[in-house]
């Protein structure tokens, strides 16, 4: 087998090791569901009576940016998972068994792949319930589903660099919050960006997170009879996000490995 064949293969069984935690500890599985009920239901019943957007429904508007601010949060962990497994030696035990070094990146940003699917697929049934829909075809949804969880892998390895970086849980969780946070409401997520004074516009309309916000609206077909946007990110969402999660992934891919070979080698 080739090197890149044998690390996916021990990233596999990486990631099964992650998953299994789920098992084991079920605490996992109910707050990673618990948390995106809390966005909708929260967005949909106490700001969506409030907040108006002319030419669209705002339940059906939000639904796209909790998506979007939701799997951001979910690639968070991550990197405190990479971290856990620093501090607790657990790397120390893979450094000793013959596998590829880069599985173990490979199979934690994997395995958390279905942690934000499933936050996708609990949030989609919460959002019907507060009367979300989707307008386009299933092929159309899919595409917007795919790209949703392709950012978040994106930002998986982000989260994995700074969890090499600064091998401590809550360093690592708070250093996430403060990246996460603007970048996720400092966009179209929650309102429409030319609603936004000055400065602020012109970086919620070319902040990634509102192109990847914007495209999964447009592949739901929620965007009623909103005005086209007047900047390319934003009328060539799907585009833009695809440029972004390619230029995430060329950076952080070569970076966390590179970090991670220097952390196990001290």
């Amino acid at each position: 087998m080739t090197r890149l064949a044998l690390a996916f293969a021990d990233g596999a069984v990486v990631a099964k090791r992650n998953l299994i935690k789920i098992r084991r500890v079920p605490e996992l599985l109910i707050w990673t569901t618990m948390s995106p009920i809390m966005f909708v239901l929260l967005f949909g019943y106490v700001f969506g009576s409030s907040i108006d957007i002319a030419g669209t429904n705002y339940r059906e508007f939000f639904i796209a940016g909790v998506f979007a601010q939701t799997v951001i949060f979910g690639a968070s962990g991550t990197g405190v998972g990479m971290a856990e497994d620093m501090t607790k030696g657990i790397i120390d035990r893979f450094r000793s068994l013959p596998m590829a070094r880069s599985a173990v990146l490979v199979g934690r940003t994997g395995s958390d792949i279905l942690y934000n699917s499933i936050s996708i697929l609990v949030m989609s049934l919460t959002g019907l319930l507060v009367g979300w829909r989707i307008r386009t075809s299933a092929l159309e949804a899919i595409g917007g589903f795919l790209l949703l969880l392709l950012f978040a892998y994106a930002i998986s390895w982000v989260m994995a660099y700074v969890g090499l970086k600064v091998p401590s849980v809550e360093v690592v969780q708070n250093a996430s919050f403060m990246f996460i946070f603007p970048m996720t409401f400092v966009a179209n997520t929650f309102v429409d960006s030319s609603q936004l004074p000055g400065p602020l516009r012109t970086v919620a309309e070319w902040n990634p997170v509102s192109a990847v916000a914007q495209a999964a609206r447009e592949a739901f077909g929620n965007t009623g009879d909103l005005p086209e946007p007047e900047v390319w990110s934003l009328d060539h969402p799907f585009l833009y996000s695809l440029m972004w999660i390619a230029i995430i992934l060329a950076v952080f891919i070569p970076l966390s490995v590179r970090q991670y070979n220097k952390a196990t080698t001290k």
